[in-house]
């Protein structure tokens, strides 16, 4: 292959994943959601709750990305906030997966982590991840408040979870580049709201 075709399969990459976020930017009902996520992280760290996150893969690569971004900082030097991937304890997590199931990994740390009030976002991009799907049902019933990052249908979750955010395409790595963009909107706006007066400038 020529450098000319690499350069076009480069900008057509490009190119693609501009056109996703250019569809999300167009999208007033998933604008709006993105909105009433943050707004609902606000709330809960202002009541001194935790929210945790889930996922496979790059998905889990992308929970454990915000969960740092809120627990650590974002722009600014400022107090640090609860949030926590489920899947960073490989222990553990090995363990559950060999004495019960890999489905059930999340649900079961959930089991013993989510309390009332607290926020579950799940990021899976088919929306029909087993183990994302038995966590955000098994929050749902605790008293979580549920979010799911996902592909255009939302698959399962679409009926599981209070706040779908449905990215609108159906290529995976244009999702997941889609979800650190929402996620990243996410971190700023919660930092922003809780930390304006204190921020540095």
């Amino acid at each position: 292959m020529s450098f000319n075709q690499y350069l076009m399969d480069i900008k057509q990459t490009i190119k693609a994943s501009i056109n996703t976020k250019e569809k999300l930017f167009h999208d007033e009902v998933l604008l709006e959601k993105i909105e009433m996520a943050a707004q609902k992280m606000v709330e809960c760290f202002k009541q001194d709750q935790k929210v945790l996150l889930c996922g496979n893969g790059g998905s889990a690569a992308d929970a454990q990305h915000i969960a740092a971004e809120l627990s650590g900082k974002f722009y600014h030097d400022r107090e640090p906030l609860y949030a926590e991937a489920l899947h960073v304890n490989t222990s553990y997590l090995t363990a559950v997966a060999n004495d019960y199931s890999f489905e059930d990994v999340y649900a079961r740390m959930l089991k013993a982590a989510g309390r009332k009030g607290d926020i579950l976002i799940g990021f899976s991009t088919s929306g029909n991840s087993e183990n994302i799907v038995r966590a955000l049902k098994t929050g749902k019933e605790q008293g979580m408040f549920t979010i799911a990052l996902t592909g255009n249908t939302g698959g399962r979750l679409s009926e599981i979870v209070e706040l779908l955010i449905n990215v609108p395409d159906n290529d995976t790595p244009r999702i997941q580049e889609a979800h650190g963009l929402i996620g990243h909107i996410l971190c700023q706006w919660v930092e922003e709201v809780l930390f304006s007066n204190k921020a540095d400038n």
